[in-house]
C-alpha cells in the first residue's frame, strides 16, 4: 500500500542507500554499501564547480568483510563524490573498524569512533544499515549449519524481541519457537 497522495510539491534532494551481502569462497562474508545524494537542481560548489541535477553530491562506498563471529576482518572505504576536496582524507579512519565485532551497541560504537569531526556523518549513516545487514547475514548463514539445533535450543535467537513481529508474545514466536513464547497459551 503506497503512501497517501502528497500535496503539490517539487523535488529537492534524494538520498539512496543500497547495501548488499555476499558469501565469499574463503568462508567469510562481504557487506558492501553505497550512499548517494543527488540534487534536483543545479548548484555551484566551490570545489567541484556546478553540480548538475542527478550528479551525486555524495557518492560513498564501504565494504566490511566479516568472519563467522561477525568480527570485521577487512575494511574498504572510498569516497568517489564529495562536496569538499578534504572529505576523502577521512576514509582511512574507517580502518579503525578492523577487529571490531558487529552486535548490540553497534550504532553507539560507530558514533563514538566517527561522530563529529572524527569521521563523516554520511559514512556513519551508511555503516548503520551495513551493520544490520552484516549481522543478519552472518547469523543466518552461520546458523544454517546448525539450524536443527538452533530451532530447538533454549538459547534466545537473536531475532526475538527485535521488532513487533518477533516479540516473545507474538504468533511468529509462538509458531517458530514455542518454548520461548511468553504470550497467553
Amino acid at each position: 500500500m503506497p503512501l497517501s497522495p502528497a500535496a503539490d510539491r517539487e523535488p529537492i534532494q534524494t538520498r539512496a542507500i543500497e547495501v548488499s551481502s555476499y558469501r565469499r569462497t574463503d568462508g567469510q562474508w562481504d557487506v558492501e554499501g553505497n550512499l548517494t545524494d543527488t540534487s534536483a537542481y543545479a548548484f555551484d560548489n566551490e570545489y567541484r564547480g556546478t553540480i548538475e541535477p542527478g550528479v551525486p553530491i555524495h557518492d560513498m562506498w564501504i565494504r566490511l568483510t566479516l568472519d563467522e563471529t561477525v568480527t570485521i576482518t577487512e575494511v574498504d572505504a572510498v569516497m568517489d563524490g564529495t562536496p569538499y576536496a578534504i572529505c576523502p582524507g577521512i576514509a582511512a579512519a574507517f580502518q579503525k573498524l578492523e577487529g571490531e565485532k558487529i552486535g548490540p551497541g553497534w550504532n553507539r560504537k560507530i558514533r563514538d569512533f566517527f561522530g563529529g569531526a572524527k569521521g563523516c556523518i554520511h559514512m556513519v549513516d551508511l555503516l548503520r544499515p551495513i551493520g544490520t545487514i552484516g549481522y543478519k547475514t552472518v547469523k543466518r548463514e552461520a546458523g544454517r549449519r546448525n539450524a536443527v539445533e538452533d530451532e530447538k535450543s533454549s538459547d534466545m535467537p537473536y531475532q526475538v524481541n527485535t521488532c513487533h513481529a518477533m516479540a516473545s508474545d507474538s504468533e511468529v514466536v509462538k509458531k517458530r519457537w514455542p518454548h520461548l513464547y511468553t504470550g497467553t497459551p
